[in-house]
């Protein structure tokens, strides 16, 4: 059954660049005693997640951290290098925590995952937007449509907080 509301988030690691290269982040550290919002999109560069998802984080960041978020975050079954080149490459660098989850375990945990081998790329993550608290998910908007980025758009979870 897939993670709802009221659920804790799983154990997992997501894969991050440091000024060590990359390491290996567990949820533990993402999560605890911290506000997080957390968006999924399917795949780093790709047109809605480029164009429509991402955007609306970096452009609504402040005021998401204004009521009381600690970090916003985004995933995506890509590799660590990929993610990192999507950050910079956005320009969402000291925004917007960029956590890989190559081979999709967070996805998997989560039981959020979506089969798009018919386009070419494989098993992913969802579209979805969360709120969560010390662990714990207070707010939780997967998106139905693939090609959408309206239930999870920044815009509405602004509106939901």
């Amino acid at each position: 059954m897939p993670i709802t509301v009221g659920d804790r988030i799983p154990e997992a690691k997501f894969r991050v660049i440091t000024a060590e290269g990359p390491a290996w982040v567990s949820t533990d550290e993402i999560f605890k005693g911290k506000t997080v919002v957390l968006f999924a999109v399917p795949g780093a560069f790709t047109p809605t997640c480029s164009n429509n998802h991402l955007p609306g984080f970096l452009r609504h960041a402040d005021a998401i951290k204004a009521k009381g978020v600690d970090t916003i975050a985004v995933t995506s079954v890509n590799d660590v290098f990929v993610m990192e080149a999507w950050k910079k490459a956005s320009g969402a660098e000291g925004k917007i925590e960029f956590l890989a989850d190559g081979n999709g375990d967070f996805a998997k945990a989560v039981e959020l995952t979506i089969d798009i081998s018919a386009g070419g790329l494989g098993v992913r993550s969802k579209r979805y937007a969360m709120l969560v608290e010390d662990g714990v998910v207070k707010k939780l908007t997967v998106e139905q449509e693939t090609g959408k980025a309206e239930l999870s758009s920044a815009d509405a979870l602004l509106a939901a907080m």
